[in-house]
């Protein structure tokens, strides 16, 4: 077997010639080439362990490194399958397979026939075509294969030829050029079935027969769908779209019964705390329509389903049982919430009368831990955001980012963990406060923000590797957040997972205006990719913190700068004194050991800071070293 393997991979283009000069020519250069392949592919032994048969002593002119044996093996079957291509069909006799177009390989909307020779090539083509299919296989065999008379009479007599002789005495009278000019002409490419040459097929009839197979297929679809009409849906037909399979384990997802349902004290002992440990709650947890609806539209949303997915979110319906969250009246709604170990989908259908149609959220949460899986939004409407806490938050509150000094405002929150209606700053038309939910519990207070997603994300202080929530950090943070938190607004809808702001530096203004602060804010999402990173300048304040947000000087959505990756920053801003007059001002982090400009200013400093005069809208490019020499570009 390993024998044939080899013979067939080295010298197939010799095998397919083979077969293609074997082949009538009434079948058409198109199907010869395509027949010639596919013989060739089909001749190799059946079976691993297939064993050879002898060769009896026959010379086989195979190049060095091939075994003989194998090869001959190959070149035998492929003349026993082309003499059997070229048979007449006959009622009386069973069809043999190869006397059929062959399956592979296809080619659609090209013919493919081999490059055209000359005079002698055409000459020799007419001649082998009138010689029956065993003379044109002792001539090839004699000419192309340079077997003496006695090794193609053996060949033969193995392909099925009952006359062997007969066969070379017909292969004897072929007016052709002689022996050696013979081989020159049969190793032309007007022989060669692997150099092809491609034309389109008719192109008028195959437009007519496109338009008839799209209107067979359309038809088909039609039937196929009335006739997957159940008698008795188990799924609406008001919001599914109609059901396109009635497979056992996709029902079986499906089934309210076999949704999976988590104790309410299963947290406290589970080595995860994320939503896999959630209990299932709600007051219509048991509504077993309402689940069947929700579970239906999740696997076929209508035409009428508002479907929005976080980017990086799989659409699709769920692979087993989902475990069910919560189910239950918000607002003037009724949602269910669903987790399937990657995705949190919720389903929200109006009540009667209230107008609209139902709506499927999806948004990914991989990876989630007890820091970013504490609340999910269950209700959005006119008066606000409600959020579903997690079984571990012992307190619920709202803290306005733009009031930095203001006590956070305890919200009331009902006995499945639903919180009152928050504010959302994401419906805000102008940014005149920033409502963030602050929760307490599993020892920790931790900060969330709406970014108009049902997974609110995290909001953080400090550098990269040692980040902290917001609530536990100095009083800088809060600050900081007052005077950045406007700037969020650019992250909605992008799958943010958690977002982090730190000082990675202070530096002091010419002509004594004071101190600025450079932060850097690095937005984080559930896929992994797509994090957005704000460089600020944050000059000193003029009044409240939140009438001075943060200058955004550089923005980046393919920089690992600023995250855990490469904690280092270097980024710069076109600033005007009091005076009027204008500098380039550049910062970077502490490791940053100088900075240089070039372009329209040139200046530089050892140090991470560095100060040039400049004019109005000039153009400058900025570089940094680290103390090693590595260089560290700006951020853009």
């Amino acid at each position: 077997m390993e024998q044939a393997e080899a013979a067939l991979v080295e010298h197939y283009p010799r095998l397919v010639r083979i077969a293609y000069l074997v082949l009538p020519s009434s079948l058409g250069r198109n199907r010869r080439v395509l027949t010639a392949h596919w013989i060739v592919q089909r001749s190799l032994p059946r079976g691993r362990t297939a064993r050879l048969p002898q060769t009896g002593g026959a010379r086989v002119p195979v190049p060095r490194g091939t075994a003989a044996p194998g090869y001959a093996y190959v070149r035998g079957r492929v003349v026993r399958q082309a003499l059997d291509a070229g048979l007449p069909l006959r009622r009386r006799a069973w069809p043999k397979r190869v006397q059929f177009p062959p399956l592979l390989p296809q080619v659609w909307g090209l013919r493919l026939f081999p490059r055209s020779g000359g005079a002698d090539e055409l000459a020799l083509g007419q001649a082998l075509s009138a010689l029956s299919g065993a003379a044109r296989a002792a001539y090839v065999l004699r000419a192309l294969e340079t077997l003496p008379d006695a090794a193609v009479r053996q060949v033969l007599t193995g392909a099925g030829v009952a006359d062997p002789h007969a066969a070379l005495a017909a292969a004897d009278g072929l007016r052709a050029p002689e022996r050696g000019t013979a081989v020159a002409l049969l190793d032309s490419p007007e022989f060669d079935p692997c150099s092809l040459q491609a034309r389109p097929t008719d192109l008028m009839r195959r437009r007519r027969h496109a338009k008839a197979a799209v209107a067979a297929a359309a038809a088909a679809l039609v039937v196929g769908t009335l006739l997957g009409l159940p008698g008795e849906g188990w799924a609406p037909a008001e919001a599914a779209a109609p059901p396109y399979t009635r497979h056992p384990a996709t029902e079986a997802a499906l089934d309210p019964s076999r949704l999976q349902r988590v104790g309410p004290l299963a947290w406290r002992t589970s080595s995860r705390t994320d939503f896999s440990v959630w209990p299932a709650r709600g007051a219509l947890s048991g509504d077993r329509a309402l689940l069947r609806r929700a579970l239906a539209v999740w696997a076929r949303p209508g035409a009428a389903v508002r479907v929005s997915a976080t980017p990086g979110t799989p659409s699709g319906p769920p692979v087993g049982a989902p475990q069910l969250l919560f189910a239950g009246a918000v607002g003037r709604a009724r949602v269910v919430l669903f987790h399937d170990g990657l995705r949190v989908v919720r389903y929200a259908e109006p009540d009667e009368g209230t107008g609209g149609g139902p709506a499927l959220d999806l948004a990914r949460t991989d990876a989630a831990d007890a820091a970013t899986a504490g609340a999910l939004l269950v209700g959005r409407g006119s008066d606000g955001v409600r959020y579903l806490t997690a079984p571990w938050v012992s307190g619920a509150s709202a803290r306005d980012l733009l009031e930095p000094e203001a006590e956070p405002r305890t919200l009331k929150r009902d006995a499945h963990g639903v919180t009152e209606a928050v504010p959302s700053p994401v419906a805000a038309r102008e940014c005149r406060s920033w409502q963030a939910l602050e929760l307490a519990g599993d020892g920790a207070r931790r900060l969330l923000t709406d970014l108009g997603e049902i997974v609110p994300a995290r909001l953080t202080w400090g550098p990269p590797l040692s980040a902290d929530d917001v609530p536990g950090a100095p009083e800088e943070a809060r600050t900081a957040w007052a005077r950045t938190a406007c700037l969020l607004t650019a992250m909605r809808s992008n799958g943010v997972r958690e977002v982090n702001t730190w000082r990675y530096t202070r530096q002091w203004l010419p002509e004594g205006n004071g101190r600025a602060a450079w932060l850097c804010t690095r937005a984080e999402t559930w896929r992994g990719t797509g994090a957005q990173v704000l460089a600020q300048f944050q000059p000193p304040a003029s009044g409240s913190a939140a009438a001075s947000p943060g200058v955004v000087v550089a923005r980046s959505e393919v920089s690992p700068a600023c995250g855990r990756r490469d904690p280092r920053l270097l980024a710069g801003v076109l600033w005007r004194s009091r005076t009027g007059t204008w500098y380039v001002l550049a910062a970077g982090s502490g490791d940053v050991a100088s900075v240089r400009a070039s372009g329209g200013v040139t200046g530089g400093a050892e140090g991470n800071h560095l100060v040039v005069p400049a004019r109005q809208g000039v153009r400058v490019e900025l570089g940094g070293r680290l103390a090693d020499g590595t260089r560290i570009p700006a951020l853009r």
